[in-house]
């Protein structure tokens, strides 16, 4: 099937549910209720053989007060795909967890919820997943800043182009062949004898 014809199939079976499909400019999705992500994740699995949860990531839109939680979905069987969006408050960003769908969804809902801070209602162990337990704050909202490093490790670091460039200067010294000895001056020459006139 096409995306649209999943998409067609989607909307038959959950109406307004499920939003218009956006125009493709790479991958096309739709909008879906977040209270409904579940069984439309279920459905999708079920009648339209879609095995696999791709990958669930977010986008964090601070101006549209909005997180966007992104399903790519698709099926080996089928050969077929479609993206999903569910759209959270920024301020309080709740999602149902699908991971009674996918299993995988454990560690895309964990890493979504400790960079984005988006919560995963029914997820079964919702902690970070990258960042350390203390870690304040969630590092891919565009509105984040740092706090100048943690537990007394500094987050400075130069520019890793100088550092490359300076190891690319030593790498070269060494390798250069040695200079060559100066060649050893000339003897220098007599002078003719001169000649005597008859």
């Amino acid at each position: 099937m096409t995306t649209q014809e999943l998409h067609q199939r989607l909307r038959a079976r959950f109406g307004e549910e499920v939003g218009p499909l956006s125009e493709p400019k790479v991958d096309a999705f739709c909008l879906v209720k977040a209270e409904r992500i579940v069984e439309v994740c279920r459905f999708a699995k079920q009648e339209l053989g879609i095995d696999f949860l791709e990958d669930l990531t977010a986008l964090d839109w601070p101006k549209r007060n909005v997180i966007e939680v992104v399903y790519h979905l698709f099926s080996f069987g089928e050969r077929h795909g479609i993206v999903l969006k569910v759209e959270a408050d920024r301020a309080a960003p709740r999602v149902p967890s699908v991971e009674s769908v996918w299993k995988t969804a454990v560690w895309f809902e964990r890493e979504v919820y400790d960079l984005f801070g988006v919560e995963f209602t029914g997820h079964p162990d919702l902690r970070r997943i990258l960042m350390p337990d203390d870690w304040v704050g969630h590092p891919l909202r565009k509105d984040y800043q740092e706090a100048g490093g943690y537990h007394g490790i500094g987050n400075q670091r130069e520019n890793p182009l100088v550092e490359l460039r300076r190891l690319d200067l030593k790498a070269r010294a060494a390798a250069a062949p040695p200079p060559a000895p100066p060649a050893p001056a000339a003897p220098p020459t007599a002078a003719p004898a001169p000649t005597e006139k008859p």
